[in-house]
């Protein structure tokens, strides 16, 4: 409990200590549109105005320069109704803001080289202030110059952040969409699978049923691949991320292609073949039209890893890769038992808590692993982003947005790895003759603990392990429905899934004119051709004792073959 008050006071007073703010940039001479730019302030020094239209429009002195930490820094005239703008360095931010009022100005900008960090004080200093003071980065500074020139007019003010942010509902509907697809599709396949086997089909659809059943081995396996690449991340971010960004554009192109490829072998044209050659994967004579996708899907990969950092739009095909992939995943993948499904869902729930809140304590800088690699470490200097998430640009105007974290991000895992429980549910579901009860109640309980992660976002102001939330609400839920059925023990242990049990229709088999009397062959052969012919039948008479009374009651002719 201690702990936890702990957590909630020293959140509460980095709210306090550290705010991010505007600086709205207006050019004297109307050359260029006004524009807003980042700035971090300390609320205790002076607070700044919610509203815009409330905050004074005052003109910039550039005293970069200067560094002011000395009356000899101060122009002669002083800062009169101005808001100087110097170098921070060399003395305390408590010195340069003194000097700044004692001088008449109306406000202070340091421009900082380095991170951006809360200017602060003690109760006394802050006393005596009452002129705001905020840091405002190097790029920026220039940007600024850049594009005002020197004659600009600056308005410093911090609007309210809005509770919650409407690209929510697009991430909301972006994930739970691919987990309901992705799982429906994937146990539509499986039994499309089932009937393609019996019927000992070896068509060109048979690159679509190649799954991978994972074992508790490959699982454990799993998740110390998933630390391991993690912790390597958090050290060597800036020569790893390059390798995760050329392994997601491969991995995207194949999802994309496995997702459209349904649809486009149903095109009525380009299904000819490329003549015989030698080349690799070409000497299979591949149909034209396959070729155009495959084609197209590395092109939709290179156009993005070529304008990944275009904040405009890179971000729309970044989802639309990321969407295909995952669907991808679900399809392939498969947890054999709700055992399995346990296992990696509780394994992975350690995992995102272990390095969200416990590695604070064990780094230097205090930062979690993951929320730093996550977002990219502040010193990279790549600045590059690990592209393994889904996301959506704020809608809503606000500091957050320009200073920190201009977009919601969703990782890849938060989608497949409930994801996968509900695909074994729809599974489960066609396997019983459940009406889809297990999906339809695991795929609402996953939209219940998006809203969940997403309200805790919104109260506590801070990254979110999404596991947290979702694990619970799936697996309990499965559970629940599984002990209200009575069928935990066949869903545990999968038992439909461990053998295969033929596909419910009936299949008939073709009458042979010319076939003898069925009674001079054994009664042993009869069976096995029987089994052969048609599995289904014999694994209807185990489990349906009408069968044979429906046989006895079939009239028969002279021969002992059905009319």
């Amino acid at each position: 409990m201690d702990v936890l008050v702990g957590l909630l006071f020293g959140i509460l007073i980095q709210q306090v200590l550290c705010q991010y703010g505007m600086v709205h940039v207006v050019s004297e001479k109307g050359h260029s549109n006004p524009k807003d730019y980042c700035i971090l302030f300390n609320s205790q020094w002076a607070h700044l105005p919610y509203d815009l239209s409330k905050a004074a429009l005052l003109p910039l002195e550039d005293q970069t320069p200067s560094v002011l930490c000395s009356a000899s820094d101060v122009p002669r005239g002083g800062f009169i109704n101005k808001i100087p703008m110097i170098m921070r360095g060399n003395c305390t931010f408590y010195e340069k803001v003194r000097l700044a009022q004692l001088n008449g100005a109306k406000g202070l900008i340091i421009v900082s080289r380095e991170r951006l960090v809360p200017p602060a004080g003690n109760t006394s200093q802050y006393e005596e202030i009452d002129i705001p003071v905020a840091l405002l980065s190097y790029g920026d500074m220039l940007e600024i110059y850049k594009v005002f020139g020197k004659s600009v007019k600056v308005a410093l003010y911090a609007p309210n952040e809005p509770v919650l942010d409407y690209n929510m509902v697009i991430i909301f509907l972006m994930a739970v969409g691919t987990v309901a697809f992705g799982g429906y599709w994937a146990g539509s396949r499986d039994v499309k699978r089932r009937y393609m086997k019996h019927k000992r089909d070896d068509s060109a659809e048979k690159h679509e049923d190649e799954t991978l059943d994972v074992t508790p081995i490959m699982i454990c396996m799993f998740v110390l691949m998933c630390c391991s690449m993690l912790v390597l991340l958090y050290y060597l971010y800036d020569h790893l991320v390059y390798v995760i960004i050329a392994i997601f554009c491969l991995a995207a192109s194949i999802g994309l292609y496995s997702c459209l490829y349904p649809f486009v072998r149903r095109l009525p044209f380009g299904s000819c073949r490329i003549p015989d050659n030698n080349l690799p994967y070409f000497h299979k004579r591949p149909q034209v039209r396959m070729l155009v996708l495959a084609a197209f899907c590395i092109s939709v990969s290179v156009i993005w890893g070529v304008f990944r950092n275009e904040d405009q739009w890179a971000w729309v095909l970044q989802d639309t890769l990321g969407i295909a992939f995952c669907l991808y995943m679900l399809k392939t993948i498969r947890l054999p038992t709700f055992k399995a499904c346990t296992l990696l869902l509780v394994v992975l729930f350690i995992y995102d808590i272990f390095f969200v809140f416990i590695t604070p304590y064990l780094t230097e800088s205090g930062e979690s692993i993951m929320v730093e690699v996550a977002a990219g470490p502040a010193d990279s200097s790549t600045h590059e982003k690990l592209p393994m998430v889904l996301k959506v640009p704020r809608l809503n105007a606000s500091p957050l947005a320009l200073c920190d974290r201009p977009f919601s991000l969703l990782g890849f895992g938060d989608v497949l790895v409930p994801g996968l429980l509900v695909v074994y549910c729809h599974r489960f579901d066609i396997q019983v003759q459940s009406s889809r009860i297990y999906f339809v109640a695991c795929t609402v309980a996953y939209g219940i603990g998006l809203l969940v992660t997403f309200v805790a976002l919104a109260v506590m102001q801070v990254g979110q392990p999404a596991l947290l939330y979702l694990v619970p609400c799936t697996l309990l839920t499965s559970l629940g429905v599984a002990l209200w059925r009575r069928e935990l023990s066949m869903f545990w242990n999968g038992s439909g899934f461990v053998k295969e049990v033929p596909c419910p229709s009936l299949v008939m088999a073709p009458v042979d004119c010319n076939q003898g009397p069925e009674e001079s062959l054994p009664s042993s052969q009869q069976e096995g051709d029987a089994e052969l012919i048609n599995p289904t039948v014999h694994s209807a008479e185990h489990s349906n004792p009408n069968v044979d009374t429906l046989k006895e009651d079939s009239p028969k002719d002279d021969q002992g073959q059905s009319d």
